[in-house]
C-alpha cells in the first residue's frame, strides 16, 4: 500500500468526531460558500440553479460538510462529489454527513483526484467548482493530480485550493527526515512512541521547538504523525505554487487574503522603500512578502482557468450584500469611531489597516441583511457620494478576508 494511503487508513486525518456535528459546524477557507461566490462568480452566482462541486483528497470531511451544509441552507440544488484514497476517511465523513442530513447530494468515492475527469463526465458535466486542500503536496506527482482536476473543471468554474508553504513550517522538514532516518522501519504505533519520546529530548535550539506556530502534533495521534511522520510532503513557496498552476493551465484569482501578500506591511513606512517595492510585479511582490513575513505555513487562494481568471472577484454595487467574516458590525464600527483603523494579526505578525472615522456609520450596517444601496439609503447619501465613503473600507476589509460580497447569499 502507498505509504500515504496507509496513514490514513491507520490515523484519518483530521481526527474528528461525527457526534460533534450536533453542536457545531467547523467553518473556514476555502469553501464557504458566501466566499467562493465573492472570489469566484463576481458575488452574482444563481444560487438557484444546479451546482456540481468536487471535493478532492476530502479527508474526514471539513471542507466537504461545509460546502454541503452551506448549499443546502442556501436551497441549491447541488451535487457534490466526495474522492479520498482512505476508506477509513471516508467513514468518517460519511457518518457526518449522515448526521446532518446531507447524504443525499453526496456521492462518496475512494480513489486517487487523477479520476476527477472520469467521474465529472459521470456527473454529466464538469464541476463548477473544485475543493483541493491539503492534498497537492502528499501526491507523488503534484502537477498531474492538479491537472487531472482542471480537466473536470469548467471553464467558468473555479477552484479553492490550500498547499503547505516552507517559511511558516521552519523545523518540520528537517525534523521528518531525522525521524525517518531513525524510525523508517518501524510499524506506525512504535514510530509514534519513538518519536514522542525524542521530539521530548530535543535541545533548545532545535528549529522545531523554536517555531512557535506550530501545533497540529499536540492535537493527537493523527496530528502528530501528520505534522512530523508523514511519508510525502514537499512545502510550495510563491514561485514553486505559481509554476505549479502554470502547467496546468491555472491562475491565481485571489489569496484568501491578499493583505499577507504585500510587501509593505512588512517594511518601514516612506518612499525608500514604496517605491522599490512598487517597481515589482505582482508575483515578485508576493514571493517579498512571503520570504520577509516568514510565518506562512500555508497558502489559501482561490484559482481559474488560465484564459478565465481575471474580473472573478466581487466589486461593489447597489444589489450586492456585504457579509462580515468573523466580526460583529456593532464591534467594528465602534473600533474604526475610536481609533480610525482597524488592528489584524496574521499568526502572530499584527498591522493595522487605516479606516476613516466617517465609515464607522457604514460599518455599523454591515449585517448580512441589507444591501449596499440600502445601506447607502439609510444613510441619507447617494450611490456616488456612499461609495467614496465605503471604498476604503471595502479594501481594508477584503485585503484580510474579513468581508465578501454576494447578490444571492443571505
Amino acid at each position: 500500500m502507498d505509504p500515504v494511503q496507509e496513514q490514513y487508513e491507520l490515523l484519518p486525518y483530521p481526527a474528528r468526531d461525527p457526534a460533534d456535528e450536533d453542536r457545531r459546524l467547523i467553518v473556514g477557507s476555502p469553501s464557504e460558500l458566501v466566499e467562493v461566490d465573492h472570489f469566484l462568480f463576481r458575488g452574482g452566482r444563481d444560487w438557484s440553479q444546479p451546482f456540481r462541486a468536487l471535493v478532492a483528497g476530502g479527508g474526514t470531511g471539513d471542507g466537504l460538510i461545509l460546502l454541503a451544509q452551506r448549499l443546502r441552507d442556501a436551497g441549491c440544488p447541488a451535487r457534490i462529489v466526495y474522492l479520498d484514497l482512505s476508506r477509513a476517511a471516508r467513514k468518517v465523513a460519511e457518518a457526518r454527513a449522515a448526521r446532518r442530513g446531507l447524504s443525499d447530494m453526496i456521492r462518496f468515492e475512494t480513489g486517487d483526484i487523477a479520476r476527477a475527469p472520469e467521474l465529472a463526465a459521470e456527473e454529466g458535466g464538469a464541476f463548477d467548482y473544485v475543493d483541493c486542500c491539503g492534498v497537492l503536496h502528499h501526491l507523488p506527482d503534484p502537477e498531474a493530480g492538479l491537472t487531472a482536476l482542471a480537466r473536470a473543471l469548467a471553464p467558468e468554474g473555479g477552484m479553492g485550493l490550500m498547499l503547505y508553504a516552507p517559511y511558516g513550517r521552519t523545523g518540520v522538514y528537517p525534523l521528518q527526515e531525522a525521524f525517518a532516518q531513525l524510525l523508517g522501519q518501524d510499524p506506525p504505533a512504535e514510530k509514534l512512541r519513538l518519536a514522542r519520546a525524542a521530539l521530548g529530548a530535543l535541545p533548545p535550539t532545535n528549529w522545531f521547538l523554536r517555531n512557535e506556530h506550530l501545533r497540529d502534533h499536540e492535537s493527537g495521534d493523527a496530528g502528530f504523525y501528520d505534522l512530523l511522520l508523514h511519508g510525502r510532503d514537499r512545502p510550495y513557496d510563491v514561485p514553486a505554487l505559481l509554476a505549479l498552476l502554470e502547467a496546468a493551465g491555472l491562475a491565481p484569482v485571489s489569496f484568501v487574503e491578499p493583505a499577507r501578500y504585500d510587501p509593505r506591511h512588512y517594511l518601514p513606512e516612506g518612499e525608500e522603500f514604496a517605491a522599490r517595492v512598487a517597481r515589482l510585479s505582482e508575483p515578485e511582490r508576493w514571493a517579498l512578502a512571503e520570504r520577509l513575513a516568514g510565518n506562512m505555513r500555508a497558502h489559501v487562494l482561490y484559482v481559474a482557468p488560465r484564459e478565465r481568471a481575471e474580473a472573478r472577484v466581487a466589486r461593489p454595487a447597489p444589489d450586492m450584500t456585504p457579509h462580515l467574516n468573523a466580526l460583529r458590525a456593532d464591534a467594528l464600527a465602534r473600533e474604526i469611531h475610536k481609533r480610525g483603523r482597524l488592528r489584524v494579526n496574521f499568526s502572530g505578525v499584527r498591522f493595522d489597516l487605516p479606516i476613516a472615522r466617517e465609515a464607522a456609520p457604514i460599518a455599523a450596517r454591515l449585517d448580512g441583511r441589507l444591501t449596499l444601496g440600502r445601506v447607502a439609503q439609510a444613510l441619507g447619501l447617494d450611490w456616488l457620494a456612499f461609495g467614496q465613503r465605503y471604498a476604503p473600507l471595502h479594501r481594508a476589509l477584503t485585503s484580510a478576508n474579513l468581508l465578501r460580497l454576494s447578490r444571492g447569499l443571505k
